[in-house]
C-alpha cells in the first residue's frame, strides 16, 4: 500500500515538472514575477485596500464605540462643513506644512552640497547629520520637551547664564513661540533624511558635466539652474512629496509637546481625528475626516507630481 502511494506522488511530481517544463520562457517569466509580487499584493489588500473600504464604510454610519451602529449617508460629510474646530486644524495643518516644509528642503540640500564628495573622514559628517533620523519622532519630541523646560531645560539655563533673558522662558506656553520651538525640533528630526535622497540626486549627476560647463565659464549659480536643479528633478520630486505628506499627517509633536494647546492653537488635523475618533468615541465622523483627509493628499501629491514632472 505504502510503495503505491509512493509510485503515486513520484508520478505527481513528475507531471508538474512536465507542466513546467512545457510552459514558453515568456510563461515562465511571467508566472516568476506574479510569484514575487504576490506577498507585496497580499500586504497592501491586508494592510491597505481592506482598511481603507472599511474605513469608508465607517464614513456613513454613526458608529460609536460600543453599542448600536445606524446607517446615516453621507450625514457626517456634511457636518464637516459646519465643524468649527476642524476647519480651523485644517487651516492650522497647511500652514505648519508651508512653514516647515522650506527650511527642511534647504537645509537638506545644503547638507547633501557639503557631504557630497567622497573625501577623507566625510562619512562621519553624513553620520552626524542622519543620525537624528534614527531617532523615533516620540522620543524626539519628549527630549525636545525636556530641553525646553523652563525649570529643568537646558535652553532656558543657558540663556540665562548668558543673561539674554530677564527670566525662564515658557517655549511651549505662548502661542508665538510654540509653532517655531516645533518647527525647529522637526527640522532638526527629519533633515538629514531629506540630505539622504538628495545626496543620491547628486551623486548621480556625472562630474563631466560641471567640467565642462566650467570650461564655457558657467557660475555656481549657472551650474546650479541649468544642470543640479534638472538633473535632480525626480529627487525633489520625491523628497517634497515625503516632506509635505509627513507634515500633513503630523500628529505626535503636537501630542506629546503641546496637547494641542495653548489655547487649541497646535491642534493638527490628524490630532482632531484622534480626538473624535478615540476621545469622543465618534468613530464614524472620525471616518469621515480621514477620508477627506486622503483625498487631500492624493491633490496635493497628484499637484506636486505635475509640477515637478519630468519635460522633454
Amino acid at each position: 500500500m505504502g510503495v503505491g502511494i509512493g509510485a503515486g506522488q513520484e508520478q505527481l511530481g513528475l507531471m508538474k515538472q512536465i507542466t513546467v517544463m512545457n510552459l514558453s520562457w515568456t510563461q515562465r517569466r511571467k508566472l516568476t514575477g506574479l510569484l514575487f509580487v504576490m506577498p507585496t499584493v497580499a500586504f497592501v489588500t491586508v494592510f491597505f485596500i481592506i482598511p481603507l473600504i472599511m474605513t469608508a464604510y465607517m464614513s456613513l454610519h454613526d458608529w460609536p464605540l460600543f453599542g448600536e451602529r445606524a446607517h446615516i449617508g453621507l450625514e457626517n460629510y456634511q457636518e464637516l462643513s459646519k465643524d468649527r474646530q476642524y476647519l480651523k486644524s485644517l487651516d492650522f495643518t497647511f500652514r505648519y506644512t508651508l512653514l516647515v516644509t522650506p527650511p527642511i528642503f534647504i537645509l537638506g540640500f545644503i547638507l547633501a552640497s557639503l557631504v557630497r564628495r567622497n573625501i577623507r573622514y566625510i562619512g562621519i559628517f553624513r553620520t552626524i547629520f542622519f543620525l537624528p533620523v534614527v531617532i523615533g519622532l516620540g522620543v524626539s519630541s519628549l527630549l525636545w520637551v525636556w530641553m525646553l523646560d523652563d525649570r529643568i531645560g537646558v535652553f532656558n539655563k543657558i540663556l540665562l547664564d548668558l543673561n539674554l533673558v530677564p527670566k525662564a522662558q515658557l517655549f511651549l506656553g505662548r502661542p508665538n513661540t510654540t509653532m517655531n520651538v516645533i518647527i525647529l525640533s522637526v527640522v532638526w528630526k527629519t533633515v538629514g533624511f531629506t540630505m539622504i535622497l538628495l545626496l543620491a540626486g547628486l551623486q548621480s549627476i556625472p562630474d563631466a558635466l560641471y567640467e565642462s560647463a566650467e570650461v564655457d565659464g558657467a557660475g555656481y549659480f549657472r551650474k546650479l539652474f541649468y544642470i543640479t536643479l534638472p538633473l535632480m528633478r525626480r529627487f525633489i520630486a520625491l523628497a517634497l512629496i515625503l516632506s509635505v505628506i509627513g507634515s500633513v499627517l503630523s500628529f505626535d509633536q503636537f501630542y506629546i509637546m503641546t496637547r494641542g494647546g495653548p489655547r487649541n492653537s497646535t491642534i493638527s488635523i490628524v490630532f482632531w481625528i484622534f480626538n473624535n475618533s478615540f476621545t469622543y468615541f465618534k468613530m464614524g465622523y472620525g471616518a469621515a475626516m480621514s477620508i477627506v483627509l486622503l483625498g487631500i493628499l492624493v491633490a496635493l501629491t497628484g499637484l506636486q507630481l505635475y509640477v515637478l514632472r519630468e519635460k522633454e
